[in-house]
């Protein structure tokens, strides 16, 4: 699934062996812009790897199967290798690279492992990481880790091709930390939160995903891009409040810190800059 899996797919095509690939396995995610569902389908077309929707019913057994950007339990498989998107054994479970991102991380990185019953706790194979430089938007850290996703698929084919992987290192358990499952309501902004982690917070939920949401006049908008300015002295400090607007571009005052908001959509797609009304309240 997603861009990760795609790229994954095509490295195995074009510099790995694809005939070891007995079948790809996809499915939509209504939850991303693009989620190259089409994009996997047609690559497997053209290079004639057998392809199945995830709905379409129990696949044939398998005694390897690697886990690419994937969410929904699988079974009947032997030995399956998850490809995880962070420094195991911290932020197991869902969306690890933005939770990654938001807590302003210096690295990020992917860790292949061995799935158990509890997911990603099993054995470690390998990982890879990448430093992080901020500000960094989402669009650029999967390029990085997309890297190590490459990285690890080709450390990992000689063995998957063979069926004589190693057993792995078991996990520390004091060192687990979890991240939890995202939906609508973990995009919209606090803007009690300081400007520091809004910027990252902003630029972590930007494309694949639908952006980071507020309410302005009651209306829903996304807001896909920010600058950090600098912090004055607010007597009667409110955040959320519009403090300036620099041509067009809505200056809102944050828990701490000052936030430009230079890419503002409304719900439906369209512009919604520049700002119509000076006193506005986002929220």
């Amino acid at each position: 699934m997603t861009e990760k899996g795609y790229r994954v797919l095509q490295h195995i095509v074009a510099q790995l062996d694809k005939r070891a690939v007995a079948l790809v396995i996809g499915a939509p995610d209504a939850h991303l812009v693009n989620d190259y569902f089409v994009e996997i389908q047609a690559l497997c077309a053209r290079e004639s790897i057998p392809f199945q929707r995830r709905t379409a019913g129990r696949p044939t057994a398998a005694t390897h199967a690697l886990a690419v950007a994937w969410r929904w339990l699988i079974t009947d498989v032997d030995k399956l290798i998850v490809l995880h998107d962070s420094l195991l054994p911290r932020y197991r479970g869902f969306a690890p690279l933005v939770s990654c991102l938001l807590n302003g991380e210096p690295e990020i990185g992917v860790t292949a492992l061995y799935a158990t019953a509890e997911f990603d706790q099993g054995p470690v194979l390998a990982q890879v990481a990448r430093p992080v430089q901020y500000p960094i938007t989402i669009t650029r850290a999967i390029a990085l880790a997309v890297e190590c996703y490459l990285e690890l698929t080709t450390w990992l084919w000689p063995g998957l091709c063979a069926g004589a992987l190693p057993p792995g290192t078991p996990q520390v358990e004091a060192a687990a930390t979890y991240s939890l499952w995202r939906d609508e309501a973990d995009y919209r902004i606090d803007w009690h939160r300081d400007s520091a982690y809004l910027r990252r917070f902003v630029d972590a939920l930007g494309a694949p995903y639908r952006g980071a949401s507020t309410l302005l006049d009651g209306q829903l908008c996304r807001v896909l891009a920010v600058e950090a300015v600098p912090d004055v002295v607010i007597e009667n400090r409110a955040p959320g409040k519009v403090l300036f607007v620099r041509a067009g571009q809505p200056v809102v005052v944050c828990g701490t810190g000052l936030l430009r908001l230079t890419a503002l959509r409304t719900e439906a797609g369209a512009d919604a800059l520049p700002l119509r009304q000076f006193r506005s309240r986002f929220g």
